[in-house]
């Protein structure tokens, strides 16, 4: 009969305090994901729709982890959420959401409500600056058929800055002018970025987030192994994903590794893949190409993947 060798999980151990001379301020926890992908704190959520949507990954990205965008949805709603994670918050707003000076107030009230924010710059063609609106334009409008160039303030009376404008000078311009949105536009006045109050005061705040070199918070999404999986890791790479999690209740299969090769050819993106609980299933998965291994099967206390 064979021996059955001595097997641990995490809840067999227990570990004994000592004496330690660390305070806990001083205390580092910075982990790396991948090799290009540093976290401030080593906790990665669940793809799972009852934990992981853009709400959660935002707060777990604000204190310097990282949040997985469950699968359990279209692929448009999932790439929606992952964009709504990378656009709220960022140094410089590159490609800030804008409207026409020609669309209605109550087409401005849609947008406001579906994208989150209460200011947008107002362009015209070719990008050009034409104005700002906020909420507080249309805070008393009653007509949602009024233009928005009928509420907005126009550029005349904007205040603007250069496209290269560093953030603490945005600062003082904003508190200065008494303002939460500068808009950054080149020598031609096409609008180039977008720099707001709050972004800054949560680079204040949550000064140990998790952010991409654009002073993004960090975002990662998952696929399966179905049919659509290289349409949906496409598509979460469009809006921004950091990292595409292949979420597979067992890791260890050809099919998973297929998958790796798969993805890998959409580019720089990494690729991480699982669940494993062997040597051998964490090295093959390495060797198809993962940037990093997810190790462990059904640990959570709401998870059932071992039960079934």
């Amino acid at each position: 009969m064979a021996q059955i060798s001595l097997g641990l999980s995490f809840d067999d151990v227990l570990l004994t305090p000592q004496m330690s001379a660390v305070l806990p301020g001083e205390a580092d926890l910075k982990s790396d994901l991948t090799r290009d992908i540093g976290l401030n704190i080593p906790v990665v959520s669940a793809a799972m729709d009852t934990v992981s949507e853009s709400d959660l990954a935002i707060a777990l990205a604000q204190e310097g982890g990282i949040g997985v965008i469950h699968r359990n949805n279209t692929i448009e709603d999932q790439s929606a959420m992952v964009l709504k994670v990378k656009r709220s918050e960022s140094a410089v707003i590159h490609e800030p959401y804008t409207v026409s000076k020609d669309q209605t107030v109550g087409e401005l009230r849609f947008i406001m409500n579906e994208q989150g924010f209460s200011g947008f710059p107002v362009v015209g063609a070719e990008g050009l600056l034409e104005g700002m609106v906020t909420g507080r334009d249309v805070r008393h409008m009653a007509d949602d058929s009024a233009k928005i160039s009928e509420v907005m303030t126009p550029l005349d009376r904007l205040v603007t800055s250069p496209e290269n404008t560093a953030l603490r000078e945005a600062r003082e311009i904003l508190y200065k002018n008494r303002i939460e949105k500068l808009p950054l536009i080149d020598k031609n006045g096409i609008l180039t970025g977008l720099i707001t109050g709050a972004d800054i005061e949560k680079r204040i705040t949550f000064t140990n987030a998790a952010k991409d070199p654009n002073g993004q918070l960090r975002c990662g999404a998952a696929v399966g192994v179905g049919p659509d999986c290289v349409e949906r890791a496409q598509a979460l790479v469009n809006a921004g994903a950091d990292a595409l999690f292949i979420d597979a209740a067992t890791g260890h299969t050809s099919r998973v590794m297929e998958v790796i090769t798969q993805l890998r050819e959409l580019g720089d993106v990494p690729v991480i893949a699982g669940n494993v609980v062997t040597a051998d299933g964490a090295e093959d998965l390495v060797n198809a190409g993962a940037s990093a291994v997810k190790v462990g099967v059904g640990p959570g206390s709401i998870c059932t993947t071992r039960v079934i």
